[in-house]
């Protein structure tokens, strides 16, 4: 079983397709095939059912995929770590974020990485807090910025606290809330909200503030990013909250500073059990060295 025979397989059961995959991997389709009809002989048990339409992984591929990602990521971070004793950063940095970070410049943070350690491969994920960790513990991720309430920290993983914020309240900029000093939860418990999806840390942010304070909100729009959030407030249709930081980036909204606001903390993560050549790299660029 050969290292190139698996990154075949992962890029066929990634694209779904053995054309797409042989031209992610700079290959003919002809050797893609022949590679992955080698390796199906060797292991003696077919990965993919292929039809005129679709391919798709069949029950034996389903089982080998996981494993043959585990001796590629292997396989990779034993040459970052043979480069790395000889002075040379190599690899890959895996990143992962929440869209409302704000306590680090992430572009320019990449562009400085980048200038400095131009052999690293970076690739970029962007999701919720609980997701991200999870991935980060799996390894499928280098770091992660992470945007949490203040009643949970991240576990499982290393963790620094970056900065600490409060929300604000973001409302159309014609609405009679806008251009007021402040706002109390209470007020705002009588409008229409958009937030996150149920128990994401995003959503907890806000939820428990309400729930402390007996107020009972109607979140009438339930949307997965940061961006549709900011467009229902901008078209009337809601208000919603944003950590303070993050807020002015927003176009066509107002935003109104929250007497009792939510609180939430930034952490950046990376994985318990050690550290990447490039993801040491990165961290001591940031000055978050140990």
């Amino acid at each position: 079983m050969e290292l190139q025979q698996l990154r075949y397989v992962v890029a066929v059961a990634e694209t779904s397709s053995f054309t797409r995959a042989a031209e992610r991997c700079l290959v003919v389709q002809s050797a893609l095939s022949h590679q992955i009809a080698r390796l199906e002989r060797e292991l003696g048990a077919r990965l993919f059912d292929r039809t005129s339409r679709s391919v798709r992984l069949t029950a034996a591929g389903t089982a080998f995929l996981p494993a043959a990602r585990q001796c590629l990521d292997a396989a990779e971070r034993a040459a970052a770590e043979a480069a790395a004793a000889v002075g040379m950063v190599r690899g890959r940095l895996a990143v992962g974020l929440i869209p409302t970070v704000a306590a680090v410049d992430i572009p320019a943070a990449l562009r400085d990485f980048r200038r400095d350690y131009p052999d690293v491969r970076i690739s970029m994920r962007v999701g919720a807090s609980e997701k991200l960790a999870e991935q980060v513990k799996e390894g499928l991720l280098d770091v992660a910025f992470l945007g949490l309430p203040t009643s949970i920290q991240p576990r499982g993983v290393e963790a620094r606290e970056l900065a600490r914020d409060r929300l604000v309240a973001v409302v159309p900029p014609d609405h009679p809330l806008a251009g007021k000093p402040h706002v109390t939860l209470k007020r705002l418990a009588s409008e229409p909200f958009a937030d996150l999806p149920p128990r994401t840390a995003g959503r907890l942010q806000s939820d428990q503030a309400f729930e402390a304070a007996g107020l009972v909100r109607d979140v009438a729009f339930e949307v997965s990013t940061a961006e549709l959030m900011a467009r229902l407030v901008s078209e009337r249709l809601a208000v919603a909250l944003f950590a303070s930081t993050y807020a002015p980036q927003l176009p066509g909204v107002a935003t109104v500073e929250i007497k009792d606001a939510p609180a939430r903390v930034e952490y950046v993560v990376w994985s318990a059990t050690g550290r990447s050549p490039a993801a040491t790299a990165f961290l001591t660029l940031l000055g978050l060295k140990d």
